[in-house]
């Protein structure tokens, strides 16, 4: 009776148009009132424990600030700038420049729609400009984009290890090689594209001009080693090395590019000055921007932008929270468990379940609250039937990904259609094509697990645990 109660009431505030946070809360919270033993202590003490408890989520603000300042930084321009010397000479070349630069920037921002945002804004219209068909460089940026959320550091990886308490430091393993071959599969896809179409490529720069776009790209560059080799390294954890990407960010944005802030208009040196005297100056240029940047309308804005985003979150997480404590508290999953053992699915059934419930969900929620609702019912599901829960956990992502473009709910979707002027039909067409290499994906990652796993092994083998 519980459990058909809490998700009537859920469903039916979903139908009513409310948005999904205060949905589960309000479900939950109805729940608790009508059929549970809680008290409403309990219901205030749980959404506090929901966000003070949970130290990997601190990680989250922290992420979505550091890919506010690169996005607002120019940090996405100087790495498309890299990604085109590197590969726009091939017959495709530009439009697999831009899945590379998606997959850098990825690597430093942990979200899609971001990624989409600041990729898409700049390569849509000069692929366009280079004679792609505008068509073919929105799916492509569209479908490319959802690897922000598999490519490590991924928020959506720290909401799953929250959610079911397995370690981020291995989610973030886990994502890396299948996010490398996901980008792999895409601009394979785009060569064999490019030669029936025949699609321009873009002269070769020489090995100077690569060598300096890599150089001036390397301030963004530096953040990915900073933040997984500080993980992988075991020198931090994912909360602190958002904190240290969060404030990196910043130094390069304001000091290190000079693309926002008090610094922008100033110039480094002037004709005829001694070389000694410039450096002395533009140090302390340096010192006496960082604390007036803090009060730049630019810098400003990214910070208050980076807030609301994280606040609006944070809010789905607690509530999502809740309603998994309601879950957990009447042993609904642990029901739902017993009964599929009793059914005798095997794992690979199971999964195929999974991948059906995630797929549907993915049409009409945020990725975060299908992880927080879904995850701790199946979890221990998995558990039983002797499935890895880091490889449940990329499955899960995975099927975010293609979430990320279905309607009517696909966030990359609506940051693709703002992007190019044109409905949501056209975009969606327009990525069909590429949806389906993600289906295929998903069922190469589904059944075969040791692509999730090799890596988390191999360096659990190092550490010699």
């Amino acid at each position: 009776m519980t459990t058909a109660a809490l998700f009537i009431i859920l469903f039916a505030c979903m139908f009513m148009g409310m948005p999904i946070a205060i949905a589960l809360g309000l479900s939950s919270v109805a729940t608790i009132l009508m059929f549970s033993n809680d008290s409403l202590a309990s219901i205030s003490l749980k959404l506090f424990e929901a966000t003070s408890e949970h130290y990997t989520l601190l990680a989250i603000p922290f992420f979505i600030l550091s890919s506010a300042f690169l996005s607002t930084g120019g940090v996405a321009k100087r790495l498309i700038n890299f990604a085109v010397d590197s590969v726009g000479h091939i017959r495709g070349g530009l439009a697999m420049a831009s899945v590379l630069a998606c997959m850098l920037f990825a690597a430093v921002s942990g979200s899609s729609p971001a990624t989409v945002a600041a990729i898409g804004t700049i390569v849509i219209a000069g692929m366009v400009r280079s004679g792609y068909p505008e068509s073919f460089a929105a799916g492509v940026i569209a479908n490319a984009g959802t690897l922000g959320i598999l490519i490590p550091p991924s928020i959506v990886m720290l909401v799953y290890a929250a959610a079911t308490e397995v370690s981020a430091s291995r989610m973030f393993m886990a994502g890396f090689i299948p996010g490398l071959m996901m980008g792999g599969i895409l601009m394979i896809a785009i060569y064999i594209a490019a030669r029936i179409m025949k699609l321009p490529a873009e002269p070769f720069p020489g090995v100077a001009k690569l060598g300096k776009s890599f150089l001036i790209a390397l301030g963004g560059l530096m953040l990915i080693i900073i933040v997984l080799g500080s993980i992988y390294g075991g020198i931090a954890s994912p909360t602190e090395a958002a904190a240290v990407a969060a404030v990196y960010a910043y130094l390069v944005s304001v000091l290190g590019y000079r693309d926002i802030g008090p610094m922008k208009d100033i110039t480094w040196r002037n004709e005829g000055e001694a070389f000694a005297s410039a450096i002395v100056r533009n140090l302390l240029q340096m010192l006496w921007a960082i604390p007036k940047s803090a009060r730049h309308p630019e810098v400003r804005k990214v910070l208050l932008d980076a807030s609301k985003v994280s606040l609006m979150l944070l809010f789905i997480i607690a509530n999502a929270m809740l309603f998994a404590h309601v879950l957990t508290t009447e042993r609904i999953p642990h029901q739902i468990a017993e009964v599929i053992v009793h059914w005798g699915l095997p794992a690979w059934g199971f999964l195929i379940v999974v991948n059906i419930l995630l797929l549907i969900a993915g049409n009409f929620m945020e990725p975060s609250a299908i992880l927080l609702i879904m995850a701790p019912i199946l979890f221990p599901i998995a558990m039983k039937l002797g499935i890895d829960p880091i490889h449940l956990g990329i499955i899960m992502v995975v099927n975010m990904e293609i979430g990320m473009l279905t309607p009517p709910v696909g966030l990359n979707l609506f940051v693709t259609a703002g992007i190019t002027g044109k409905n949501m039909i056209w975009v969606i067409k327009a990525c069909l094509p590429w949806l389906s290499l993600l289906l295929m994906f998903l069922m190469l990652i589904t059944y075969v697990p040791q692509i999730s796993l090799f890596l988390p092994e191999y360096i659990d083998q190092l550490k010699g645990y």
